[in-house]
C-alpha cells in the first residue's frame, strides 16, 4: 500500500469528536464569553476544548460540526428545584395560596399517585425541560401513597430520558393516619438503592417541610443524613404563615429551628427562603446553605419575593428552579430566568437590582454549585462533562445579538433551543427530543391524568373529574 493510501486509511484527527460552534460561546466559567467560538467534546462525553472555532476546527478536521456560527452555545441549564410527582396535575388552583393549594391540588393527587404515574409525568416533563435547555434537574418527589414507592418513578423517568438529576423523597408525616417514621425512612432507603447504579442521577434525603414532620421523623432524617453522608433537599421560609407557626411552636423561624436541631450541619439546598430575617440570612451564609429561587411559583401562589440580591451579597449559593409543574405550571426554564430578573427589578424599583449575566449565572454554574456538581457541570471547561445547549441564531428571537446575555434572558424562549447534549449524548435535535413519540406520550399522559383526577375526586379543579366553575356559571 502506498504512503498516500496509508494516509487515506489513517483516522483523521478529531474522529469521534463533536464541535458545537456559535457566534458566541457563553462558557459561564473562567474563559467568559467568547465571540466566534466553539466547544469540542469526545465520545466519552468529556469536553476536550473551548475556544475560537477556527482553532478547534483546524486541530479536529475529522470532527462532526454542529452549528453554522450564528447561534449561541452555553452550558445546560440546572433546574435547581422541582417536583416531578406533579407532572400530571398542571393548570389547577390558581386562586389558592400555599396551604389551600395543598388541600385542593397536591394532596388529592398525592394520596393516589403511583410509581408508574410519576414515571410517566417525569417523561412528559423531561421533554419540556430538555427542550427549554435544562440538562440537570434537582427533584423532590412529594406524595402520601406510602407503600407505592412512587418517588422511584422519577428515577425511572429521568433514566429513560437520559437526563442528569438529583432525586429526593419529600417526606412529611403530620397528617391524619400517617404511618410510622420507619415507613418513610424505608422509602428513602429504597430510593437511594434505586439511584445507586445510575451514572447520571444522585440521591438526597428529603425533608418535605420542617413543620410537616413529627419530631420522630425529623430526628430520624437528620441521623440518617449524618450516618450515610447524605445531602439534604428541603423547603425553608416559603410563606409568612410558616414563620408564625414555627415561632409559636419552636421559638424561632424554620431556618433557626433547622439550625438548632442540626439539619443545617449537613449539605443542604432549600427551596424558596423568602421570609428571612437578618438572623436567618446570617445562618444561611454561615452554614453554607444553598437556596433554590423559584420566582414563577412564588408569584402564582402569592408567597412573596426572595431577597436574592441580599443573599448574593452575603455569599449564599443560589440556583434558579421552575418549582413543580403544579405550581409553575410549566417546566420552562426561560420563563423562570426572565421572571427572576424582572421580579427583582420591579420589587426594588431599581433596574440594576438584577442583571442578565447574574441570572444566567444562577441558571448554570450557580445552580451546579447549589447542588454540589460544579466540578462536573455548569460551565464549559475542558475536562468537565458535555452538557451543552445550542440556541438557534436563525430564528426571530436570536437573529440579532447586540448583547447575548440580555437576548437570552429577555428574548429567548424554548423555540430558541436547537440542540441539547447531556453527558455528550444528543438528547434534542432540530428543537425536538430524540427517540420520543410525542403524540403517543401526550395520549398516555392525558389518560393517566384523567384517571388520577378521578381517583383524587378533584371536582371543581380538573375538567376530567367534573364541570369547572366557569361551566357552572360561577
Amino acid at each position: 500500500m502506498s504512503p498516500e493510501e496509508l494516509e487515506d486509511e489513517a483516522p483523521q484527527a478529531g474522529a469521534g469528536v463533536t464541535i458545537v460552534r456559535g457566534a458566541w460561546v457563553l462558557t459561564m466559567g473562567p474563559l467568559g464569553a467568547l465571540r466566534d467560538a466553539a466547544v469540542a467534546f469526545d465520545e466519552s462525553g468529556s469536553i476536550t476544548g473551548v475556544g475560537p472555532a477556527a482553532n478547534l476546527l483546524a486541530v479536529n478536521p475529522g470532527a462532526t460540526v454542529v452549528g453554522d456560527g450564528n447561534g449561541i452555545v452555553l452550558p445546560g441549564f440546572v433546574n435547581a428545584h422541582t417536583h416531578l410527582t406533579e407532572g400530571l396535575i398542571t393548570g389547577m388552583g390558581e386562586t389558592a395560596v400555599l396551604w389551600e393549594w395543598f388541600e385542593r391540588v397536591v394532596n388529592p393527587a398525592g394520596i393516589n399517585i403511583t410509581r408508574e404515574d410519576v414515571a410517566l409525568g417525569t417523561r412528559l416533563k423531561a421533554v419540556e425541560m430538555l427542550e427549554s435547555g435544562i440538562t440537570t434537574v434537582n427533584d423532590m418527589c412529594c406524595h402520601r401513597n406510602l407503600g407505592s414507592l412512587a418517588s422511584l418513578g422519577a428515577v425511572d423517568g429521568l433514566s429513560e430520558m437520559g437526563m442528569r438529576g438529583v432525586v429526593s423523597f419529600g417526606a412529611e408525616d403530620t397528617y391524619d393516619e400517617a404511618p410510622g417514621a420507619e415507613v418513610f425512612m424505608a422509602e428513602h432507603e429504597a430510593l437511594a438503592d434505586r439511584i445507586a447504579p445510575e451514572e447520571l442521577i444522585d440521591f438526597r434525603i428529603g425533608v418535605g417541610t420542617v413543620l410537616g414532620m413529627t419530631d420522630e421523623l425529623f430526628q430520624a432524617t437528620i441521623r440518617a443524613a449524618g450516618e450515610n453522608s447524605w445531602a439534604v433537599h428541603t423547603h425553608l421560609a416559603e410563606v409568612r404563615e410558616e414563620i408564625t407557626e414555627s415561632t409559636l411552636l419552636h421559638g424561632g423561624s424554620t431556618i433557626q429551628h433547622a439550625d438548632r436541631t442540626g439539619l443545617l450541619d449537613h449539605e443542604v439546598i432549600a427551596g424558596h427562603c423568602i421570609w428571612c430575617s437578618e438572623t436567618d440570612i446570617g445562618l444561611l451564609a454561615s452554614k453554607d446553605v444553598a437556596v433554590a429561587h423559584n420566582p414563577v411559583a412564588n408569584m402564582i401562589l402569592a408567597s412573596g419575593v426572595c431577597p436574592v440580591p441580599r443573599l448574593l451579597r452575603e455569599g449564599v449559593r443560589i440556583g434558579i428552579g421552575t418549582d413543580g409543574a403544579a405550581s409553575n405550571d410549566s417546566q420552562d426554564m426561560f420563563g423562570a430566568i426572565k421572571t427572576a430578573a424582572l421580579l427583582q427589578k420591579v420589587h426594588h424599583l431599581q433596574a440594576v437590582a438584577m442583571t442578565a449575566p447574574q441570572v444566567l449565572e444562577m441558571a448554570t454554574i450557580g445552580g451546579a454549585r447549589a447542588i454540589g456538581l460544579e466540578r462536573e457541570i455548569g460551565s464549559l471547561e475542558e475536562g468537565k462533562r458535555a452538557d451543552v445547549v445550542l440556541l438557534d441564531g436563525n430564528g426571530p428571537e436570536l437573529a440579532v445579538l447586540h448583547d447575548p446575555f440580555q437576548q437570552i434572558v429577555y428574548g429567548a424562549t424554548p423555540r430558541s433551543v436547537s440542540e441539547v447534549w447531556v453527558d455528550g449524548k444528543l438528547r434534542v435535535t432540530e428543537a425536538e427530543t430524540v427517540d420520543v413519540d410525542r403524540k403517543a406520550l401526550a395520549k398516555e399522559a392525558r389518560e393517566a391524568a384523567r384517571e388520577l383526577a378521578i381517583r383524587g375526586d378533584m371536582k371543581g379543579e380538573s375538567a376530567y373529574a367534573g364541570k369547572l366553575d366557569f361551566e357552572e356559571g360561577k
